[in-house]
C-alpha cells in the first residue's frame, strides 16, 4: 500500500508541474527557446540521415539508378577527349587526386549537399512550422504550398545548372587546346559544379520571397513596378559576380531565368494588391490626420438624410384647482 500511495504521490507532483497550454497559443521567450531547439534538432537529424544516404549513393547505386558521383561527373567527361587529360590505360574518364583525403572529403561533400536536397521537405517544414503559430488560420493552410514551392524551384535552378555546365566547362576548357591540355582535380571540378548548383538553386528562391513578402504586406506590387528597370540591372550584375566559372554562357542564362521568375513574381503582387484594395476599404489606409471622403451617393452612409416636418404642439390643458380655491 506505501509504494501505491508513494507512486500516486509522484504522479500528482508531476501533474502539478505540467504547464497548460494557453488557449490563445501564447508562448514565454524560454518556450520559443525551447520549440526552436527541438526545430533545429529535427532539421538536423533530417539532414544527417539524406547525408548518410547521399554518401552511400555516391559510389552504390540503389533502385537501378546511375551512382550520384557518376552522374556529377558527366559534363566533365562528355568534353571531347583531346580537351582533357587521360590517366588511365583504358581511356576511362578520370578525375585528378593530389591528396590522400581529397577523394573522401570530396564524396563528403557531395553527400552533404544530396542530404541538404533529399531533406529540404523536413527542415523547409520545420522553419515554417516555426513561424506558423504567429500568423492567422488561413495562413497556417499554405503550408504544403510553401514547401512544394521553395523545393521545386530549387531542384529546378540545379537541374538547369547541371545541365549547363556542359557547355560552360566546354567553353572555359577548349580555349588553347593547341598549347594546354585541362586536367582538373575533384576538388576543383566539384567545387565548380556544386558552386553553381548551389548559386542556381538558391537564386531561384528569389521570387518566392517576393510573394511571402508582398502576401505579409511589406512589399507592394507599386514599389516593384516603379523599381523594374533597376531590379532587372540588379539581378545582372548578382548573375556576374555569383556564377563560378564567370562564363558568359551561366551568366546569361541565371539573369535571364531570375528575370522570367521575378517578372511572374511581381505580376503575382499586382494581382494579390488588387483582390487585397477590393477587400479593404480605402478609408483604412489613410494617414490619421486625412479626412475620409464622404459618400454622398443615394443610399450612402454618409448621404444626407431629409428633415422630416415639424409635429404640431399640442394645446396646454387647464390644471385642477383645489376647493380652497375655489372659496377664494
Amino acid at each position: 500500500m506505501s509504494q501505491t500511495g508513494d507512486a500516486t504521490r509522484r504522479r500528482l507532483r508531476f501533474s502539478r508541474k505540467k504547464k497548460k497550454k494557453s488557449p490563445t497559443g501564447d508562448m514565454s521567450l524560454v518556450e520559443h527557446l525551447q520549440e526552436l531547439r527541438r526545430r533545429v534538432i529535427i532539421s538536423l537529424l533530417a539532414l544527417l540521415a539524406g547525408t548518410i544516404v547521399g554518401f552511400i549513393w555516391y559510389q552504390h547505386a540503389p533502385f537501378g539508378t546511375m551512382p550520384l558521383g557518376e552522374i556529377l561527373r558527366g559534363p566533365y567527361c562528355e568534353l571531347p577527349p583531346e580537351s582533357r587529360a587521360d590517366f588511365t590505360r583504358d581511356g576511362e574518364c578520370r578525375l585528378l587526386a593530389t591528396r590522400p583525403f581529397e577523394m573522401f572529403m570530396l564524396r563528403l561533400k557531395v553527400g552533404a549537399l544530396a542530404g541538404l536536397v533529399l531533406s529540404s521537405p523536413v527542415w523547409l517544414y520545420q522553419i515554417w512550422a516555426f513561424i506558423v503559430p504567429g500568423l492567422h488560420k488561413k495562413e497556417r493552410r499554405s503550408t504544403f504550398t510553401f514547401v512544394t514551392l521553395a523545393v521545386t524551384l530549387f531542384v529546378l535552378g540545379a537541374l538547369i545548372a547541371y545541365f549547363i555546365v556542359g557547355f560552360a566547362l566546354e567553353f572555359l576548357m577548349t580555349m588553347g587546346t593547341e598549347f594546354a591540355v585541362s586536367a582538373l582535380t575533384g576538388q576543383d571540378y566539384y567545387n565548380f559544379l556544386l558552386g553553381l548548383l548551389v548559386i542556381f538553386g538558391v537564386s531561384f528562391e528569389v521570387p518566392l520571397i517576393i510573394i511571402m513578402l508582398n502576401i505579409v504586406g511589406v512589399l507592394e506590387y507599386q514599389t516593384l513596378k516603379e523599381k523594374r528597370r533597376m531590379i532587372i540591372l540588379i539581378l545582372f550584375v548578382f548573375a556576374a559576380f555569383m556564377t563560378p566559372g564567370q562564363d558568359p554562357f551561366s551568366m546569361v542564362v541565371l539573369a535571364a531565368c531570375l528575370v522570367l521568375l521575378v517578372e511572374m513574381a511581381i505580376q503575382f503582387t499586382r494581382i494579390n494588391d488588387k483582390k487585397r484594395q477590393r477587400e479593404r476599404p480605402e478609408w483604412m489606409d489613410l494617414d490619421d490626420e486625412s479626412a475620409s471622403p464622404l459618400n454622398t451617393a443615394p443610399g450612402g452612409t454618409d448621404a444626407p438624410a431629409p428633415i422630416s416636418r415639424p409635429a404640431p404642439v399640442d394645446a396646454p390643458r387647464p390644471t385642477h384647482t383645489s376647493g380652497f380655491d375655489d372659496v377664494l
